[in-house]
């Protein structure tokens, strides 16, 4: 088998399992990890390693721990599946140098992946994640034979450990549990069959919880584990027929979020942050920076001005977010699918921390969610937004982004003059009532395409267009 290259896109190395994801190139990946372990912290590095409920993970995460132990690196492996928010929670509670995920997160189940995590409990940062991908090295020179995992287990290389639990009491310490619990408002809980099953189970208890999707399906009958609105049906059907007050979705890894309100209507991240912002600095009376990607609302921007807060915009990708989080002097920073982090608890999307967060807001303004909602548009203006993910061929994706390069991008988008174009990860066309964007996912052969605008129709609009201009109509 000739050598794949191995490439780490926004949030780790992904690939098909059986195709490009094998154990030969994960131990490629898992050597490179060691190696750059050793380089970095020297002879005896230490790592924490998790995986979720897809297809092979368990065994996929058995295989990296052996080579790391093989290779001298102490490892801490999670004894039965986690999310990837314990993973970084335990990476930064026991003062481990690095955190290993075997998750493929939102991808289809087909896919499986390898996220790394840095010693501070968040993403590693770009720099981190280059140094691991640049010394991945041929399959010539991973281990010919590795010991067995009880033997490592056995002598002390490999620590089997309960992740869940410790996470579950950080979450504890972050979040007025007492308040949410006490206050009765029953709440949907769609773990998509992915890692997050039974946490808000665990918190408030099964009288206060309606499960979906809790069942174990490596291959999530077939549907990507991603929490966005066309595949919340069930939950957003589940609570306008009953009477939770909420529904919360995490993805594969339970470290997205997507919420429904009490009518069933779903709620953008978008609307997430700029709740927690209100929530937390009104209410909280906390203060620190918002931290935004590329293609999150303009909303921010506007509370910012606001309150007096900075708004820092970085490219896509958590990444980016927490370093900026583990200086602990962010107040909100998230990205618009679904990752987001806020200040009390670790430097890491946290699906289940961000949902429980809101609710906490609920019950402390005694207000809905839609009412909360409502309130946030009256006071900082209609921002709604569109988003259409096209599969496309590699060549035709290339295509697409030559033309927009060569020409600085469209010069009209659904008839408003485009005023500029922003660079800073994909093409952002600004126009007088809003923005669109054109950018690459870098894990899937998908071309993005974002907006925000005054209205859902005109959000729509946008994204139509531009796509019409570009040939990428479905």
């Amino acid at each position: 088998m000739s050598d794949v290259p191995i490439e780490f896109g926004t949030d780790g190395w992904r690939a098909v399992i059986a195709d490009d994801y094998t154990f030969e190139n994960l131990e490629r990946v898992a050597q490179a990890t060691a190696d750059w372990l050793h380089d970095e912290y020297g002879p005896s590095p230490e790592v924490v390693i998790g995986h979720d409920a897809r297809f092979l993970s368990p065994q996929f995460a058995d295989r990296t721990a052996r080579v790391l132990a093989h290779a001298g690196v102490a490892v801490t492996l999670a004894d039965e599946m986690v999310s990837t928010p314990a993973v970084s929670w335990a990476t930064q509670a026991t003062g481990a140098d690095a955190g290993v995920v075997i998750t493929a997160s939102h991808n289809p189940p087909e896919y499986n992946g390898y996220k790394l995590k840095a010693h501070f409990g968040g993403p590693a940062p770009p720099a981190m994640v280059s140094m691991v991908e640049d010394a991945v090295g041929p399959a010539a020179d991973r281990p010919t034979a590795l010991p067995p995992l009880d033997g490592l287990v056995d002598d002390g290389r490999v620590s089997r450990r309960d992740l869940r639990t410790g996470y579950l009491d950080a979450l504890r310490d972050a979040l007025n549990i007492e308040s949410i619990s006490a206050s009765g408002l029953p709440i949907a809980h769609d773990a998509m069959y992915g890692a997050g099953q039974g946490l808000v189970t665990a918190l408030l208890g099964e009288e206060q919880v309606h499960p979906l999707r809790h069942d174990h399906n490596p291959g999530f009958h077939g549907v990507a584990p991603e929490p966005i609105e066309d595949r919340l049906g069930e939950l957003s059907e589940t609570v306008a027929g009953t009477d939770c007050a909420a529904g919360l979705a995490h993805d594969g890894d339970a470290d997205r979020i997507g919420m429904v309100d009490e009518n069933g209507d779903y709620v953008s991240s978008h609307r997430i942050l700029a709740l927690l912002v209100k929530y937390l600095h009104e209410e909280r009376g906390l203060s620190g920076s918002i931290v935004k990607t590329f293609s999150t609302t303009h909303m921010l921007d506007k509370m910012g001005g606001r309150y007096g807060l900075p708004v820092e915009t970085t490219p896509i990708g958590f990444k980016h977010i927490a370093p900026k989080m583990a200086e602990g002097t962010v107040l909100v920073g998230g990205e618009e699918s679904g990752g987001i982090a806020a200040a009390g608890h670790i430097p890491e999307r946290d699906g289940v921390y961000i949902g429980l967060l809101i609710v906490e807001m609920m019950v402390e303004r005694g207000r809905t969610l839609s009412a909360l909602v409502d309130e946030l548009l009256e006071e900082f203006g209609p921002h709604y937004h569109y988003r259409d993910d096209i599969h496309i061929r590699a060549d035709q994706k290339q295509d697409v982004l030559d033309r927009l390069d060569a020409g600085g991008g469209l010069d009209a988008v659904n008839g408003e003059p485009v005023r500029r174009v922003d660079t800073l990860d994909g093409y952002k066309h600004i126009v007088d009532t809003g923005w669109l964007l054109v950018r690459p996912s870098g894990t899937e052969p998908v071309l993005r395409v974002y907006s925000e605008a005054e209205s859902p129709a005109a959000a729509e609009a946008l994204v139509k267009d531009a796509a019409a201009q570009l040939g990428l109509e479905d």
